[in-house]
């Protein structure tokens, strides 16, 4: 007698989570791309960002099972880095190095505005001095709730005030920007640059490889800048030029938006609501005193005032890149500007927090 297979059931029960999940996946983007749309459609800037970022979280944080998809994100991040390298000239590499100091005092001042937040944040989230510093420093989510943790710090709370305060700037400033700020004159699109789609798989596969090469270092968002400097290089040098289509940077966007959605889960919110109100606000006052710091800026450096904000901005690099494509703004710059800031933060923050600890040696102990 014919023995019948014993993984026929298991099969279809193995199917239906997995059906599950691309259903979700699949809904989930369908929501974002429809949202992204409507954001267009009410000339929201940035909207195929924040149109995902406003209606999936506002989902997720009801409760509607959301689907993110693995890697999305970074291809995402590589997308937006190949396209910002590919605008690098030999012109614009001399012109950041002439603003070198402009940059290093920039980040001194950043360093400075994000140590007062964490001296606020402390006594209004009632939490420990160590989860408070790394909560504000500007640094990356991950790499900030590991180095928080390796010191005793509460992981979920530097997440939630990270998840906040990037999410806080990423939804204000471009809205402040196209408010009050002056558009530039920079070209979004290069005449000179080839649209031949073997180049252009060229260009996303050297990206993606130089993303992949920056992921075992300390450096904070490796897909961003480890896809755009080996672009720059390349653009800069002459050796490839590739024009990136709007439909690739419009789905970049989505799934940016997505991901950054994603991060608001109910739970954490339900455990600490007061950690997350401190944040918001602290997130808020960020980004004022990043405004104050771009007018000094923008008198000091003659920049315009949209490029010496979005280059302040306490957010993520590839948002405000892209608010400052949006504006036709100097993009690059902006990029440069958060390039120093990311490799002096990554190299001095527990030097910094060395300081905060003897600020605050009484919550310490006589060791520092």
């Amino acid at each position: 007698m014919a023995e019948i297979p014993k993984d026929s059931g298991e099969s279809s029960l193995l199917a239906s989570p997995r059906l599950r999940w691309w259903l979700r996946f699949l809904v989930t983007y369908a929501i974002g791309a429809a949202a992204g749309y409507a954001a267009s459609l009410a000339h929201i800037p940035l909207p195929w960002m924040l149109g995902p970022l406003f209606v999936c979280g506002l989902l997720n944080v009801s409760g509607v099972p959301l689907q993110a998809g693995p890697h999305l994100r970074e291809i995402g991040q590589v997308v937006v880095g190949l396209a910002i390298g590919m605008r690098f000239t030999p012109h614009l590499l001399l012109v950041s190095l002439e603003l070198l100091p402009a940059m290093l005092v920039a980040t001194l001042y950043i360093i400075l505005a994000t140590f007062i937040g964490a001296l606020i944040m402390r006594p209004l989230a009632r939490i420990d001095p160590t989860t408070a510093f790394f909560a504000t420093a500007a640094g990356g989510m991950a790499d900030m709730a590991v180095v928080a943790a390796a010191r005793g710090g509460d992981t979920n709370a530097v997440s939630i005030v990270h998840a906040l305060r990037v999410t806080t700037v990423v939804s204000i400033v471009p809205f402040m920007v196209f408010a009050f700020g002056e558009p530039g004159n920079v070209n979004t699109a290069d005449p000179a640059t080839s649209h031949d789609l073997l180049l252009l798989a060229l260009g996303l596969v050297v990206a993606y490889l130089g993303a992949q090469a920056l992921r075992p270092t300390v450096i904070p968002n490796p897909w961003l800048l480890g896809s755009l400097l080996p672009s720059a290089a390349l653009g800069a040098s002459g050796l490839l030029n590739v024009a990136v289509p709007g439909i690739l940077i419009v789905a970049a966007q989505i799934m940016i938006g997505v991901w950054l959605s994603m991060r608001f889960r109910r739970e954490l919110f339900v455990r600490l609501p007061r950690v997350a109100a401190s944040g918001l606000l602290v997130g808020v006052l960020l980004i004022f005193a990043a405004l104050a710091g771009a007018e000094v800026l923008a008198l000091a450096t003659g920049l315009p005032l949209t490029t010496s904000f979005l280059a302040l901005a306490p957010a993520a690099i590839t948002e405000m890149v892209l608010t400052a494509k949006a504006m036709h703004a100097d993009a690059e710059l902006v990029t440069a500007f958060h390039i120093v800031r990311i490799a002096v933060i990554s190299s001095t923050i527990l030097i910094v927090f060395r300081v905060y600890r003897f600020v605050l040696r009484s919550h310490y102990g006589s060791g520092v």
